[in-house]
């Protein structure tokens, strides 16, 4: 993969179908933690809430993973459950339906774990 400076060059080095997606996902993570920053880090788009990292996704031949997904409340992680690769990983195949509405649940309860961790 080719090293990129922003996040906006990162997705544009990908197909238009793929770009798509990584858009959504990218304005999912705004409108549920508005006051996110972003950079690259480990050659991936990051997001971070008051310096502590709330995710990061990478865009991949067959799929975009999203990473730093920890185990979720017991009725969210029966839903990610088909797209749970690893651990802390889900992965949106390409050929299948984009579920932008459960990204964004997922990430709403990110955000509100990091707030409860900050209290």
């Amino acid at each position: 993969m080719e090293k990129t400076e922003t996040i906006d060059a990162y997705i544009d080095s990908f197909p238009p179908e793929i770009r798509e997606r990584m858009t959504q996902l990218r304005d999912a993570v705004h409108r549920v933690g508005p006051t996110v920053n972003e950079s690259i880090s480990y050659h991936m788009p990051t997001f971070k809430i008051g310096g502590r990292r709330l995710t990061y996704f990478a865009g991949w031949k067959n799929h975009i993973a999203i990473y730093a997904v920890p185990p979720l409340a017991l009725a969210l992680e029966s839903d990610v459950a088909p797209y749970r690769a690893a651990k802390d990983t889900l992965q949106f195949r390409h050929r299948d339906p984009f579920p932008i509405d459960l990204i964004e649940k997922v990430l709403t309860a990110r955000v509100a774990v990091q707030a409860a961790s900050e209290t």
